[in-house]
């Protein structure tokens, strides 16, 4: 796949940079472009950076940073299967724990909500920072959504995490899930409620809160695209068509017509009238 000539690799974090030194100079200037446009395209387009990956993979599948990076292409494409066997692959190179949350996120993916829930319990999640036990929570939640326990989703959501009210880069998702939760079972109120602490949380905009809170309010978003096409139909419904123009004007010709006729008959009747009211007057004169 082409790479764009400004791509260089060493747009890459260190240690990972670190990692491509096991392999040969060359190749391992291959292996960082390429897993510097899986970075870049995994938001906007996940096809694309998958592609990427599976070149990675084929020219340096002993490199965990490559099977990570694979791992989450396959991810953000849905495919489960292969995001958790990379996923696996990788914590087996590095003994990682940092990866145990999505890869519970991938059992959820595959119809198994509760082994993600038995992976939620592991001794693992102990070791977890405190942004990985938060989405391992999250991860925990979704599962108990998936087996249809919406009140223990609920609970599993309650945590000092969620009460703090200092802002942290999970704290919109926390929030917005919990406020989800809510909604779900409908708890309306409390759900407005978490969905205004998430918009307030959320400064780079990672959720949908704010349109979630718009809706809760009854506030209706109106493409203005729509709006032109409604005018546009109102106006062409106002222009009278061809044919009623066609008809008017045969209408109108038809009855310029009628008068001229008429005008050209009274004409001539007075022309008539006059050569007569002569013939008997000069008749009179001549008996006189």
């Amino acid at each position: 796949m082409p790479i764009p000539e400004d791509v260089t690799g060493e747009e890459i974090d260190k240690d990972v940079r670190q990692e491509l030194q096991s392999l040969p100079k060359t190749l391992a200037e291959d292996v960082a472009r390429n897993l510097v446009m899986v970075a870049k395209l995994i938001d906007e387009d996940p096809e694309g950076a998958y592609g990427y990956s599976k070149v990675a993979l084929r020219l340096a599948s002993r490199v965990a940073a490559v099977r990570e990076a694979a791992g989450f292409a396959a991810y953000a494409n849905q495919k489960y299967g292969e995001a958790l066997a990379e996923f696996r692959a990788a914590r087996r190179m590095t003994g990682n724990i940092e990866l145990w949350p999505v890869m519970a996120d991938c059992e959820r993916g595959l119809g198994r909500p509760e082994k993600a829930l038995d992976m939620a319990g592991a001794p693992e999640v102990h070791k977890l920072d405190k942004a990985g036990q938060v989405e391992m929570r999250l991860v925990a939640a979704g599962a108990r959504r998936d087996m249809g326990q919406l009140d223990a989703a609920i609970v599993t959501l309650q945590s000092p995490e969620l009460a703090s009210t200092s802002v942290q880069p999970w704290t919109a998702r926390l929030r917005y899930a919990y406020a989800d939760a809510l909604l779900a079972v409908g708890r309306e109120d409390e759900a407005r409620e978490w969905f205004a602490k998430t918009v307030e949380s959320d400064r780079d905009g990672s959720t949908d809160a704010s349109d979630r809170l718009a809706e809760l309010d009854g506030v209706e978003f109106v493409d203005a695209l729509d709006e032109s096409d409604e005018d546009g139909d109102s106006t062409t419904s106002e222009t009278p068509e061809v044919p009623e123009t066609s008809e008017a004007l045969e209408t109108s010709e038809a009855l310029e017509t009628s008068e001229a006729l008429e005008t050209s008959e009274a004409l001539e009747t007075s022309e008539e009238t006059e050569k007569s009211e002569k013939s008997e007057a000069d008749t009179e004169g001549d008996k006189s």
